[in-house]
C-alpha cells in the first residue's frame, strides 16, 4: 500500500482542484459517497478503492487537459476528495 501512497504523493494537480478536494474531504463519508463514484454492491477495501479512484482521476485529468467537451470539473472534484478521504483513512490503518 506504501506504493499505492506514493503515487498519490506524486500526482501533480491544479492547486485550486487539490485544495477544493482536501476541504471536501473534511466532510467524507466512505458508505455515502464512495457507491455513487464506483458504484453499488460491496464496498471495495481501502487500497482496492483508491487504486480505482485513482484510474477514473487520470481519465478525467487527460480530458481536462485536452479540453474535452465531456470534462465534468464536478465530477473530477469529487472523485479527488474521495482520493484524498481513502488516503487519509489508509495512513491512519497503516499508523495504528
Amino acid at each position: 500500500m506504501q506504493d499505492l501512497l506514493s503515487m498519490l504523493h506524486a500526482l501533480r494537480r491544479p492547486p485550486l482542484l487539490m485544495r477544493a478536494a482536501r476541504i471536501g474531504a473534511e466532510d467524507y463519508r466512505r458508505s455515502v459517497h464512495l457507491p455513487r463514484l464506483l458504484g453499488y454492491g460491496v464496498l471495495p477495501k481501502h487500497g482496492a478503492a483508491l487504486l480505482r479512484l485513482m484510474e477514473i482521476e487520470a481519465e478525467l485529468n487527460v480530458q481536462r487537459t485536452s479540453g474535452n467537451a465531456s470534462y465534468s470539473l464536478i465530477r473530477h472534484v469529487d472523485i479527488l476528495i474521495a482520493m484524498v478521504g481513502e488516503a487519509r483513512v489508509l495512513r491512519a490503518s497503516q499508523a495504528a
